[in-house]
């Protein structure tokens, strides 16, 4: 079953029209790789998924032009 177009994060949505310089969230990370947070951080770690950035202690991001990479690859 579809989800409501309202109910999908507008970063998730819109992430084809996001400009490589932009950054996203776990969540956003998650749902593009189709995978749970943890499997993001194996993938990390495993260098399959870009390192993320630091924007502040409890701020975490990830460039979205170094993700489009990475889901270019695994295509």
């Amino acid at each position: 079953m579809q989800q409501p177009t309202n109910s999908i994060n507008p970063a998730l949505r819109d992430f084809d029209q996001l400009p490589d310089a932009a950054n996203v969230r776990l969540p956003i990370v998650a749902a593009l790789f189709a995978c749970s947070s943890a499997s993001i951080w194996r993938g990390v770690k495993a260098k399959r998924i870009p390192a993320p950035r630091k924007l502040s202690p409890r701020t975490t991001c990830w460039n979205v032009g170094e993700l489009r990479k990475a889901l270019a690859q695994t295509a």
